[in-house]
């Protein structure tokens, strides 16, 4: 085993090279593409034996992705933001395939307006397609996440593709130490293929089912899907303890920090989390009792650990880095499903909206979040859903729109007379 300093991507490619995959469907885009690029470069020196294809679109690559699948190679592949709205069609279809394979989903906000910094309403768009979804907050997380996505592909209890988010420029291009086990170590994780149960073969010719179905058979093999995505609960469980046995490192389906005997307890996913888990030390060397949970993973749905982590707490924050337009926060509308007529669930389910585009949360706001829910609790009065903006921010918004105005206006003259009055 070896210590390397890897970016986010990196540690995907890594996880990809160690898995022994067969086939790289690939299409290039920001802050994506150094995974593909060190992939193509492994291929090249031999370093991998792998058969990469450069495709036209991220919706050819997904159909390849699911095609080769079916023929019982090991596929892996990756994509980001638009790109995976690119393919969206084609992750309802392999998902319905149950063809197993992994993607790697390199968050970003989405346009208009564009970034190229990360929020996760790119991968919550993707949430009712069929994948099981893993959400990394390390690049350590992302290796091992990529790993364990192979195993619960593959189990012959699921059979569905798995995709594995990182966050965008957070993760994918921040450098920190991964452990790189040994080929041998990988293999007694994640042996080879068992392709029993996927029969494709060019001299095998057989016919799965018919292009067309009427409502009965349909919804048949659409609640069947969702028995299988279920299974991954059980499934995910018995991987991670294996996981834990040979690598020594352990994951839960969520993950929870000095939430046991937490009042408050913080409820965010991805790389945040990790600042969450500095702001919880913090708030707990001034005396308040908060805590903080993390969904490693976000599908299958796992409502009942929420149930039962969240049970006798006075209440909890729901950071949503996304924006379900005219609705809210994404988590925060799960979490409350879960919790909904639960006894013992916290009286308070607070819900802000931070991180869209790449902004951070800092220290203060944490803070600020946390007294107002513990406020709202003492009150008894449910707090709106807000966004996290400071004052300052709002401040240089108008100054941009004012220039903007000027500048439509009367043109440039006008702008300098605007930043002479500044």
């Amino acid at each position: 085993m070896s210590r390397e300093l890897l970016t986010g991507n990196m540690a995907s490619a890594w996880a990809a090279r160690l898995a022994d995959v067969d086939y790289l469907p690939a299409f290039p885009i920001t802050p994506q593409t150094e995974i593909i690029e060190t992939l193509e470069k492994w291929v090249k020196s031999q370093d991998l034996n792998a058969k990469m294809v450069m495709l036209e679109s991220e919706h050819s690559m997904l159909t390849a992705a699911g095609a080769a699948a079916a023929t019982g190679v090991r596929v892996y592949t990756a994509t980001s933001s638009q790109g995976l709205l690119y393919g969206m069609e084609m992750l309802y279809t392999v998902a319905g395939w149950r063809v197993p394979f992994v993607l790697t989903n390199v968050s970003r906000g989405l346009s208009a307006p564009i970034t190229l910094e990360s929020d996760h309403n790119d991968v919550l768009a993707a949430r009712d397609c069929g994948f099981i979804q893993l959400h990394a907050s390390t690049c350590q997380e992302v290796f091992d996440a990529t790993l364990m996505a192979f195993r619960l592909a593959e189990d012959k209890d699921i059979r569905l593709p798995v995709l594995v988010n990182l966050d965008g420029f957070y993760l994918s291009f921040t450098r920190e130490p991964v452990d790189l086990p040994d080929p041998a170590m990988v293999a007694t994780f994640l042996p080879a293929f068992d392709d029993q149960g996927l029969s494709f073969r060019a001299g095998k010719p057989v016919s799965e089912a018919v292009a067309v179905l009427g409502g009965t058979p349909y919804s048949y093999f659409r609640y069947e899907l969702h028995l299988a995505n279920l299974n991954g609960l059980e499934v995910f469980d018995k991987v991670a303890a294996e996981f834990q046995q040979v690598f020594g490192r352990q994951y839960h389906q969520l993950e929870c920090y000095r939430s046991e005997d937490a009042d408050l307890v913080f409820v965010i996913m991805g790389s945040f989390s990790t600042k969450a888990k500095d702001a919880v030390d913090q708030l707990r060397d001034t005396g308040m009792k908060v805590g903080m949970i993390r969904p490693f993973m976000l599908r299958p749905f796992p409502a009942q650990k929420f149930v039962e982590s969240l049970g006798g707490k006075k209440a909890a924050i729901v950071i949503d880095q996304n924006l379900s337009m005219g609705k809210g926060g994404i988590l925060h509308s799960e979490v409350a499903s879960a919790l909904y007529g639960q006894p013992g669930a916290p009286s308070i389910l607070a819900s802000y909206i931070g991180g869209l585009g790449g902004r951070d949360i800092g220290p203060e706001e944490f803070y600020a979040m946390a007294n107002e829910t513990l406020d709202a609790v003492k009150t008894g009065v449910p707090l709106p859903p807000r966004l996290l903006f400071k004052t300052d921010e709002m401040r240089e918004m108008r100054k941009m729109q004012a220039i903007a105005s000027v500048e439509r206006d009367n043109g440039d003259t006008g702008r300098s007379q605007l930043e002479e009055e500044q």
